[in-house]
């Protein structure tokens, strides 16, 4: 079966590479004439994506070449703006496309994508690099003081200009051929290094033949593990896959340490085991075609290249906050590290504490300490009452209620759509859910758009389709879905992204929701975390599944009592990752040797990270920097915790829920996606930049 699949995609996608036709029943060449102007999913098949995609890379091509070979003088309107709103066609497409091939992906599915990243790529150079149209941009840049602009009109300028300078525009026409051929095989690379990671997390099975081993485990956990194992003819066994939420759930509750050791490797060891999806090579060759980018452009390195249009501006301002959280993180980890070495050598255990050991150990300091354990808590956050608590503040915030589209079609039945309604009945937009873990999803949590806000050529608010994803494990037959404290973040995180592009209020689609710097994008979702585990909305959502009974004010008090409990472990973890992304984007020298001793080299040796504590993410599965855009900026969680600590403190100035407070941060923050310098827009909303304390203390560290 598989190799006639293999023969079909090859014939066909050949076949189909040359004739982009208008087949009457592709509704991607069709008006959709769906509630609220939605995805027909149910109409799209796998075989409608490619034409689709070929015949909007050539109408985009048709309307650049309209704009570059316009014999009138070059004019904001008929030059940035014309540009702004090409290739409407091919992102429709696009959008549908790479929302589905992240959650449901498939051989035929990352066939077509294979085929036609590097044409997409190619594409989108060759428009940046076009002198006759970078000359028009020019024109108009070069006169942006002689005419009346708007700020925003402004910034869409500007980005558009610096767009075509750091896509090569000023480049000789050697340098150009050079910088397509990077870009394209970057585009290809980049996308083989995920699937990789996602084919070699399925394929890594970790069998329980024995149901004693898995003591300790939640239940839901287990009937999880046993459905997996039916699913792929392991009847009456558990299997578990390493990916994050099960190593995470397996490594803090499981007895049986052998099991937490399997867990552990399984998930360490992913993109690096001896078998087709090995990520060692990738990652080389990633690092050094970046690092060639970025000097072709007159940057030293990579990071360089990334953060001068970010907040942070420069590698050392990075390093500086970087640094400074990490040194007094260390210091709690080894503190930590010291109590659970203790508790270790009481219950009669000998050895060295292990890596796998860690997560288990602290939830035992923690359960002792402040009498609290996750299994205590999970009954109050069921699946239903932690999105119902969602919604319930973003009414009490913005006045904006959210209630059921069943009208609305979606891509599976286990997905969700909401409609978001104004306080005055107007439509915000739609908002989709897709929360269960499933094999052909990649790993993580993420929001991204079907479509994002603009505003029409009648001036009209175009809205927006938004969609969160998650990758929690779904409950048994009737059971409810109960989450722990991290999955209960996690939801609260994703959908202040979704705000994020939902209230979303700008003109033009380059500038619309989360259209903005790596550094400021964060800010929105973690600023919303702050509200999770607040007395006044756990009394509101986190009801008992049984009983109905709200959390007890002696819970609250501990989750309260709890927040700094652990940050050593979690700061270092995660600037650990931090560090490493740095360290090879700084590099200003080609990339060789071995990615296991480099980062043993520069973790531990430079910055004395201890064994026991691992990165959140090896180099060989660390998606958000050599697949996920987050290349020289996964310091940015950091970056924009440093804003939503700030930010929230205006809340507790003013009342957790005090609605003139949430309106600036609607006006000033959330409407403006990119259409404002990031640090002039925080400044708008807080009155000032923002300050180191409240993030310091929220760590525990002051």
């Amino acid at each position: 079966m598989k190799k006639a699949l293999n023969c079909w995609l090859i014939a066909g996608i050949a076949f189909l590479m040359t004739q982009a036709t208008h087949a009457t029943d592709n509704p991607f060449f069709q008006p959709w004439e769906t509630p609220f102007g939605t995805p027909p999913f149910e109409a799209i098949e796998q075989e409608h994506y490619l034409p689709a995609i070929l015949q909007g890379i050539e109408l985009e091509k048709a309307e650049v070449n309209a704009i570059a070979e316009n014999p009138d003088r070059a004019t904001f309107e008929n030059t940035i703006v014309a540009l702004d709103q090409t290739g409407a066609f091919l992102t429709r497409v696009m959008r549908v496309f790479n929302n589905l091939s992240g959650t449901d992906s498939d051989e035929i599915m990352q066939r077509i994508d294979l085929e036609t990243t590097p044409l997409l790529s190619a594409h989108y150079a060759e428009i940046r690099l076009r002198p006759d149209l970078f000359e028009r941009v020019s024109e108009v840049y070069e006169n942006r003081h002689a005419i009346e602009l708007d700020s925003d009109q402004l910034k869409l300028l500007e980005d558009t200009y610096d767009g075509f300078v750091r896509g090569g525009a000023l480049l000789e026409a050697e340098a150009k051929q050079r910088y397509k051929e990077v870009v394209k095989k970057l585009s290809v690379l980049t996308l083989q290094f995920g699937e990789n990671v996602r084919e070699d997390t399925t394929s890594c099975e970790i069998l329980v033949e024995s149901r004693s081993r898995l003591e300790g485990i939640p239940e839901s956990i287990i009937q999880a593990a046993a459905r997996k194992a039916e699913e792929r003819g392991y009847d009456g066994r558990w299997l578990f896959l390493p990916t994050r939420s099960n190593v995470e759930a397996i490594t803090t509750y499981a007895h049986d340490r052998d099991l937490r050791r399997q867990l552990y490797l399984g998930y360490v060891q992913c993109g690096m085991r001896d078998n087709a999806y090995n990520n060692e090579s990738i990652i080389a060759e990633i690092l050094n075609l970046r690092l060639e980018r970025a000097q072709l452009l007159g940057y030293p390195n990579h990071a360089a290249y990334e953060l001068d249009r970010t907040m942070a501006k420069t590698p050392e301002a990075v390093m500086d906050l970087v640094l400074q959280i990490w040194k007094p993180g260390l210091a709690a980890a080894q503190r930590d590290i010291e109590e659970m070495r203790t508790l270790m050598s009481e219950e009669g255990l000998q050895g060295e504490l292990q890596a796998w050991d860690y997560r288990y150990f602290m939830e035992k300091i923690r359960a002792a300490k402040y009498d609290l354990s996750e299994s205590e808590l999970m009954p109050y956050f069921s699946f239903d009452n932690v999105l119902r608590g969602i919604f319930i503040l973003t009414e009490k915030l913005y006045g904006v209620t959210i209630e059921a589209a069943p009208e609305v079609q979606t891509y599976r039945e286990d997905v969700q759509a909401w409609k978001v309604i104004e306080a005055n009945g107007d439509l915000i937009g739609i908002f989709y859910t897709d929360y269960f873990i499933r094999d052909s999803k990649r790993a993580g949590a993420w929001m991204s758009a079907f479509r994002t806000q603009s505003v029409d050529a009648d001036g009209k608010r175009v809205i927006p389709h938004i969609v969160n994803v998650l990758n929690v494990p779904p409950a048994a037959d009737d059971a409810p879905v109960l989450l722990n404290l991290d999955q209960v973040n996690t939801a609260f995180h994703e959908f202040g992204h979704a705000l994020h592009g939902l209230l979303s209020d700008v003109r033009y689609h380059a500038q619309a929701g989360t259209s903005v710097t790596r550094d400021f994008v964060e800010l929105p979702s973690q600023v919303l975390e702050n509200w999770a585990f607040e007395p006044a909305l756990l009394r509101e959502y986190a009801l008992h599944y049984e009983t109905g009974e709200v959390i007890p004010d002696v819970l609250i008090d501990k989750i309260r009592t709890v927040e700094t409990f652990n940050q050593g472990f979690f700061t270092t973890e995660y600037l650990a990752a931090t560090l490493l992304d740095m360290e090879y984007h700084r590099m200003e020298v080609p990339f060789s040797g071995s990615v296991q001793a480099f980062e043993n080299e520069i973790l531990t040796g430079k910055y004395g990270l201890m064994p026991q504590i691992a990165p959140r993410y090896h180099s060989s599965y660390f998606q958000h920097i050599f697949s996920g855009g987050y290349a020289a900026g996964y310091y940015s969680y950091l970056w924009s915790e440093l804003l939503d600590a700030d930010a929230f403190e205006a809340f507790r100035e003013k009342g957790l829920f005090d609605r003139a407070t949430a309106a600036s941060f609607r006006e000033h923050v959330l409407s403006k996606g990119g259409s404002g310098d990031p640090m002039e827009l925080y400044k708008a909303f807080r009155g000032k930049e923002p300050a180191t304390e409240p993030l310091l203390k929220r760590r525990g560290f002051l």
